[in-house]
């Protein structure tokens, strides 16, 4: 018969920093100043204890560390190395480098600070397995020491959920790529960029770097200004190859708040068709369907089947939202029609594309963003063609770019992506 398994007991880093280095008899050596972990396992292990001996500050290493309790640490031996501390890399001491410090809730997509670190022994050892960013936390490392141990533990977050920055510590940095934040969406990345710090944030953006297309849709989601702030320290060439990989619009909008004297260069050193793209959008007003507009859709000639159209979506490079609707044309290159991709799915294949789509429903090049949104609004339309005088299409809007300028500024964490715990 299986037996209940209990927790082990947790062990607060508050009343573990400043108690008493000790031999196997109980005997004093010296104090406690703080533990040192190793980043990289999902429950990183203590690798050693720092403390002061006979007024230096040493280095004891696990395997001469006998246990860990509340108020004192336990050696094996008597014997100390007293040569001067150093750190290893990825070593983290975690009373100096992450208490009172903000980290990364993964699960949460938030920044939370971290009032205590709980500790446990599991497999064998001691391992960090939570972060306490409640107030209790905090109460136990400002009470007296001798009140501190009658503060319960409350919530904390799991360690596998949370990322410390690390940034500012000399021999660490937030490994890249990093699989706790690959599994965030790129717009609560962003989210997180513009509420942390910009040390902060340049240590977000180091570690979704690796992965150029990431990057890229981060900088989409970010807003202007956050934008040119982790831009501007970058060469011309480091800056255009963010650009080539971001959406048109997205590209030419960042460009425009690029100084006058980078501009021209920047968009040189783009490649052919992104550069054309971009120099064909940066000629509209920004707030109009023209400056808003995506190059990408797919449009095909009325005489279309609906399998032929369908294919011409299976291998087009367009976004997503972009491919909501496909847009018909005669032979003048004139829009005639749109049908929805899903009723683009149900229907008979013996008919013309131009026999099945509904009329267009457009806006001119410069149509205020008002006007877009009203059309939107209207006919139920998650995107918007934009034609030109002509009538030819030349580009769509999408809803998230409406919503971008529509909604205030700092929507996200007026709607509580940043509350408090």
């Amino acid at each position: 018969m299986a037996t209940a398994t209990t927790a082990p007991p947790v062990l607060h880093m508050s009343l573990v920093a400043g108690g008493d280095l000790v031999d196997r008899q109980g005997a004093k050596l010296g104090r406690v100043d703080d533990l040192i972990v190793r980043l990289g396992d999902e429950y990183p292990p203590v690798t050693g204890v720092l403390a002061t001996v006979a007024g230096r500050q040493v280095f004891v290493p696990a395997d001469e560390v006998e246990s860990v309790e509340h108020g004192r640490v336990t050696m094996r031996e008597a014997r100390l190395d007293l040569q001067p501390f150093s750190r290893r890399p990825s070593e983290v001491l975690l009373k100096k480098d992450v208490v009172d410090r903000q980290l990364i809730n993964v699960d949460g997509a938030r920044l939370v600070r971290a009032n205590e670190i709980e500790l446990a022994r599991l497999e064998g050892w001691y391992r960090v397995v939570g972060v306490d960013i409640g107030f209790r936390g905090l109460v136990r490392r400002l009470v007296p020491r001798a009140l501190a141990g009658s503060v319960d533990a409350g919530a904390f977050l799991d360690w596998a959920s949370v990322e410390p920055f690390t940034g500012h510590v000399p021999t660490v940095r937030l490994r890249i790529p990093h699989p706790k934040l690959a599994r965030l969406h790129p717009a609560q990345l962003a989210d997180l960029v513009e509420a942390a710090s910009h040390r902060e944030g340049e240590e977000i953006l180091g570690a979704v770097g690796r992965d150029p297309e990431l990057e890229a849709d981060v900088f989409e989601e970010l807003e202007a200004g956050h934008q040119l702030e982790f831009i501007e320290d970058r060469s011309d060439a480091e800056v255009a190859a963010v650009l080539a990989r971001m959406e048109p619009d997205d590209a030419a909008d960042l460009v425009s708040e690029l100084p006058e004297e980078r501009r021209d260069e920047v968009v040189r050193l783009l490649p052919l068709v992104q550069r054309r793209r971009v120099r064909a959008l940066l000629g509209f007003d920004p707030s109009t369907a023209g400056g808003l507009m995506s190059p990408e859709y797919v449009c095909v000639y009325s005489q279309a089947k609906p399998s032929e159209a369908i294919e011409r979506v299976r291998t087009t490079e367009a976004s997503v939202e972009a491919l909501a609707w496909v847009y018909v044309m005669n032979t003048h290159r004139k829009l005639v029609g749109a049908i929805a991709l899903v009723d683009l799915l149900r229907a008979a294949g013996d008919a013309t594309i131009g026999e099945i789509a509904d009329p267009p429903r457009s806006v001119r090049t410069d149509a205020e963003i008002e006007e877009v949104a009203r059309t939107m609004a209207d006919y139920d339309l998650t995107v918007v063609p934009v034609v030109d005088e002509s009538e030819q299409l030349i580009g769509v809007v999408t809803v998230d770019d409406v919503l971008e300028l529509v909604l205030p500024r700092g929507w996200r964490r007026q709607f509580g992506l940043f509350g408090e715990d």
